[in-house]
């Protein structure tokens, strides 16, 4: 059984959750040293979750302002349903904060978070686990289950500390992650906590949509999963996965397709993040930062944007919009370019599918190196000089 360990003063689960960081305010599971005490198990491909995304710098912490901005477009799709934050640390994870903030309001039916295995962050804001032999804390891969939010602790606001104090209460789940006992179907195992272990792919079937900020390294597989298991999604990628050859049907077939945002957005990042001369700096508490400028939102919710019109003003002239070289087809360099009466293709921009009105429009491919996939056409040149990716585009009528 979980239990509340109380200071000198009392149970401390009344303090708001921004507080608790600096309470050590700890729930202790007398099971996590006989389930910590097996055997490690061997990682895919001889290397955990965490050494990869280390060695790949994947960690960027989503802050709250952000998520909100972005989630209040897609409101009436979350009632009554089980949302999974399967790339996060609850409590540190503003994704859980977020949701578990917002979760009578939503109208979600439940509320389910993982953490994988040595995440840095975890037991930054509220230390979950401690060692019973020595009363350490301890980084354990869990996963949180919340069926229900109310002011339990008699504040008068529902907080992050209802939610702690819930974590007593018998419709709500936290247990110990374990990683796989057996390998998949293609011989690899994965450790606690990691989406692709059958543990989280089993909450993943139980889940109606998932909300978190992957690894961006893992991004291609990431998707992979959310499509194969026919799941709804809002999550965070890089712009350059748009061109990916796992990524770019999946939009031009109008399966998944940009959320509300696209551009600028910062992140917290771990302490070993090396310094860096643009785009990082440390705030007055030595919280490392990094800003990214191509950062959208992927989804497969419907949302308003998704069909505005793009306000045509230009005319076509073959001398102001050139073909290409060896494709059949006009160059556009600004999406406020494209001409209202040219009805054969076009070549626009990436930062096109930021306005993509799939009733305005249809995507027929992309130029980018002519061989990437069968949906890469042509590499775009014009009088022999060498062009950034292009979408291809044509009207609809």
């Amino acid at each position: 059984m979980c239990e509340f360990l109380r200071d000198g003063k009392g149970l401390l689960a009344g303090l708001p959750w921004y507080a608790i960081r600096s309470s050590r305010f700890f729930i202790a599971d007398s099971r996590l040293v006989a389930m910590r005490s097996k055997k490690k198990l061997p990682m895919a491909g001889n290397r955990s979750l965490n050494a990869a995304m280390k060695a790949k710098q994947d960690e960027f912490y989503t802050q709250i302002d952000d998520i909100s901005s972005e989630l209040k477009h897609y409101r009436e799709h979350f009632r009554g349903k089980v949302v999974f934050c399967n790339c996060d640390d609850p409590y540190e994870s503003k994704f859980f904060a977020y949701f578990a903030l917002n979760f009578n309001s939503l109208g979600l039916k439940k509320l389910i978070a993982t953490c994988y295995d040595g995440s840095p962050v975890m037991g930054n804001e509220l230390v979950l686990f401690v060692d019973p032999t020595n009363g350490e804390p301890r980084k354990v891969a869990h996963k949180i289950v919340i069926t229900e939010v109310d002011d339990y602790n008699g504040d008068g606001a529902v907080n992050l500390a209802d939610v702690a104090y819930l974590l007593q209460n018998d419709k709500n789940v936290l247990s110990v992650l374990e990683g796989d006992t057996s390998p998949d179907a293609h011989g690899k195992m994965y450790g606690p906590g990691d989406f692709r272990s059958q543990e989280c792919i089993s909450l993943l079937q139980e889940a109606d949509i998932v909300c978190t900020n992957p690894p961006f390294s893992l991004f291609r597989e990431y998707v992979a999963q959310l499509m194969k298991y026919e799941k709804k999604f809002l999550i965070i990628g890089g712009q350059n996965a748009l061109k990916y050859k796992e990524i770019f049907p999946l939009l031009m077939k109008n399966q998944i397709w940009l959320g509300h945002k696209m551009g600028d957005m910062s992140f917290q990042v771990p302490d070993y993040y090396e310094v860096r001369e643009t785009r990082y700096w440390q705030d007055e508490n030595g919280q490392k930062w990094r800003s990214l400028g191509n950062i959208c939102w992927y989804t497969n919710l419907d949302h308003k944007k998704r069909h505005e019109r793009i306000d045509l003003c230009k005319h076509y002239h073959p001398d102001t919009y050139p073909n290409y070289d060896n494709f059949d087809a006009i160059n556009i360099d600004k999406v406020a370019d494209i001409p209202n009466d040219y009805d054969g293709l076009m070549g626009v921009p990436i930062t096109f599918m930021d306005k993509y009105n799939p009733d305005q429009f249809e995507i027929l491919g992309v130029l980018n190196h002519g061989c990437d996939s069968e949906f890469d056409l042509a590499k775009p040149t014009i009088n022999g000089k060498d062009l950034y990716s292009r979408i291809l585009i044509r009207r609809r009528r």
